[in-house]
């Protein structure tokens, strides 16, 4: 793989992640009235923390501390907590745990 290469992966990468976030902003004029549409770009960020915390959690040193940290922080998100608390606990969760 020459120098060159690498440049022009990254400015591929580069394009298509802006394109990616910018064209909804300029697709997309007035307010989106849809329920299903709605209802899903609500759920986008609890996925995507969910696509990035998931293998963490089984890659503990047990796998009954990922589990106990996952029920607490579902039962966290279940109670009305947002995404940041969530995530608080339940890194403070895995740190006690692991202390112990």
């Amino acid at each position: 793989m020459t120098e060159r290469n690498i440049f022009i992966y990254i400015a591929v990468t580069a394009l298509t992640t802006n394109l990616v976030r910018v064209l909804p902003l300029l697709l997309l004029k007035e307010r989106i009235t849809n329920r299903f549409v709605r209802s899903f770009f609500h759920y986008v960020p609890y996925i995507t923390l969910s696509v990035m915390t998931f293998p963490a959690i089984m890659e503990t040193t047990s796998p009954a501390i990922g589990l106990a940290t996952l029920a607490i922080g579902v039962t966290c998100a279940w109670k009305g907590m947002g995404m940041l608390a969530v995530s608080l606990v339940c890194c403070i969760c895995v740190f006690l745990s692991q202390l112990l």
